[in-house]
C-alpha cells in the first residue's frame, strides 16, 4: 500500500464569495490512490499539492460551508473489521444488474462510482441501486484519469456536472455521497470542491486490478492477500467484459462471511483512515 504524506502551508479557496480553508498549517493527508483503469494500472500515490494543479487557487469555486470533511476516506463507518465494498465505472446495462445480484444474495451494500452519461443513459439502473440501498459515488464525467494535471475550473465541470447528471437519473431527493477521482488523480482543490458539495472524496485499500481480467480466482487471491492495507475494496461494473468481477465478488462476499467479516459503507462524516 502506498501512501503520500503531504506538508503545506495553510491554503484557502474562494467559494460562492466566502472563504474555505482548504488545508491546515500542516496536510496529514493519508492518499492510497490509483493511476487509471487501463493496462498500465499500478497502485501508485498522485495527490498533488501543485498550485498549477488546483491547490490552494484563489478562483476554486463551491459552496461555503462543506458539510463532509475534505480528507480521502478509506474506513468504515462499521468500524471494527467491516470492510466497504465499491464497484467503479458503471452503470453497465449488463453487468450492474448481475452485480446487484450478487449483493443481494449476501445482503450487503455499496458504493456505486458512477459516471456521469452513463447514469443519464440508464436512469432504470441508477433508481434500481438507490432502492436497493446502495450509495452512489461522482466518478466524473469523463473518467479522465490525468484530472490532476488539469486546471480546478475543469475539475470543477467534470466533478459537478457528473453529479447533477447522477442525481437526476436517481430521482426522489437522492444524494451523491462520495466523490472519486478516475485513478485516483486528487487534488487538494478538487477535494475541497467536493466536499463543499456534500460529497466525501473516497479512497480505497484494495485494488483488485479486476479491470484487467486476471481471473476470478486471481482476483480472489488479491483481497485475501490484501485484507490487511484496509477496509474498502475496488471492483467495477462498466469498462468492458466484468464477467470475472461478478465471480470473483461473489467468492470474496462468501469468504467475507465465512471471516466473519461484516460490510458497510465508507465513512462521510469521520475520520479518513
Amino acid at each position: 500500500m502506498t501512501h503520500i504524506q503531504m506538508q503545506g502551508k495553510k491554503a484557502r479557496i474562494a467559494v460562492a464569495g466566502a472563504v474555505v480553508a482548504v488545508a491546515a498549517t500542516a496536510w496529514g493527508v493519508t492518499a492510497l490512490v490509483d493511476p487509471g483503469h487501463d493496462t498500465n494500472h499500478q497502485n501508485v500515490s498522485r495527490q498533488t499539492d501543485d498550485p498549477a494543479q488546483g491547490a490552494g487557487d484563489p478562483q476554486a469555486p463551491g459552496k461555503p460551508g462543506g458539510q463532509v470533511p475534505d480528507g480521502i476516506a478509506h474506513a468504515s463507518e462499521s468500524g471494527g473489521n467491516a470492510v466497504n465494498i465499491t464497484i467503479d465505472d458503471g452503470p453497465d446495462p449488463k453487468w450492474t444488474p448481475k452485480v446487484l445480484e450478487v449483493l443481494k444474495k449476501y445482503d450487503v451494500k455499496a458504493v456505486f462510482c458512477m459516471i456521469g452519461p452513463q447514469a443519464k443513459a440508464r436512469p432504470d439502473l441508477v433508481k434500481a441501486v438507490v432502492a436497493a440501498g446502495h450509495r452512489l459515488c461522482d466518478h466524473t464525467m469523463d473518467h479522465n484519469t490525468g484530472m490532476d494535471k488539469k486546471p480546478l475550473e475543469y475539475q470543477q465541470q467534470q466533478i459537478l456536472d457528473a453529479k447533477k447528471q447522477i442525481e437526476d437519473a436517481a430521482g426522489g431527493g437522492a444524494k451523491v455521497e462520495y466523490y472519486r477521482a478516475p485513478g485516483g488523480a486528487f487534488t487538494p482543490g478538487s477535494r475541497a470542491l467536493a466536499a463543499a458539495h456534500g460529497m466525501r472524496p473516497l479512497g480505497w485499500n484494495i485494488d483488485t486490478k479486476d479491470f484487467s481480467k486476471p481471473g476470478a480466482a486471481a482476483i480472489v487471491n488479491t483481497v485475501k492477500s490484501e485484507i490487511g492495507n484496509g477496509p474498502t475494496i475496488l471492483f467495477h461494473d462498466g469498462g468492458g467484459d466484468r464477467s470475472q468481477s461478478v465471480e470473483a465478488l461473489d467468492q470474496v462476499l462468501a469468504w467475507l462471511k465465512e471471516q466473519g467479516r461484516p460490510t458497510g459503507f465508507p465513512v462521510v462524516t469521520g475520520p479518513s483512515t
